[in-house]
């Protein structure tokens, strides 16, 4: 090979790596917390598809319905639901990454300005036992806890059919239609 042909050769070599590091540094970058958040919301519309699909096979509920007639309707959405999500596990909604984050992200609210009464509020209410399971029903006997207006808006919002719920240091997705524990993690609070 001549000196020119080994200079253009170089030339070709320094051309090809400069438009592909090019190339790369326009590539866009993918915030891995969007991704999580993205997938997370991609799986809670899955739910929700199918809540409102089984939903409307129910007669629809009057609007003087008597409390006897909403229990009947939410029994018979819940077990609908749980025939529906028979496999349903852990981790199906709130995914190893969406857990990671969304610890990280309550860490800060519960470790900022207030974070000491906010943690104390809520495990004020968790006054007994229970037992969590993913489709399974959230106990009758167990008051449903606040979340804090601080804590809901540190995570992704959520449509009507479903609600962020503490139960101790557990963070639930509950159906409060069908009341049905969606989906749960466990120790959230730092």
């Amino acid at each position: 090979m001549t000196l020119s042909g080994a200079a253009r050769l170089l030339t070709v070599c320094l051309l090809t790596l400069l438009v592909s590091s090019s190339a790369a540094a326009q590539a866009p970058r993918v915030n891995p917390d969007a991704a999580t958040i993205a997938d997370f919301m991609k799986r809670v519309n899955e739910y929700v598809a199918l809540h409102k699909k089984l939903r409307q096979t129910l007669p629809k509920l009057h609007d003087k319905a008597t409390p006897q007639q909403m229990d009947v309707h939410e029994r018979a959405l819940g077990k609908l639901v749980q025939e529906n999500r028979a496999t349903a596990k852990p981790q199906d909604i709130f995914t190893l990454p969406m857990q990671n984050l969304t610890r990280r992200l309550l860490r800060a609210v519960f470790r900022g300005p207030g974070g000491a009464q906010l943690k104390k509020e809520v495990l004020e209410e968790y006054t007994e036992p229970v037992v969590v399971k993913v489709n399974g029903r959230y106990p009758d006997a167990v008051p449903l806890s606040t979340v804090p207006p601080q804590v809901l808006k540190g995570l992704p919002d959520l449509p009507e059919e479903l609600q962020y719920r503490f139960v101790g240091d557990r963070l639930i997705l509950l159906d409060p239609r069908a009341h049905i524990i969606v989906d749960y993690m466990e120790h959230v609070l730092p």
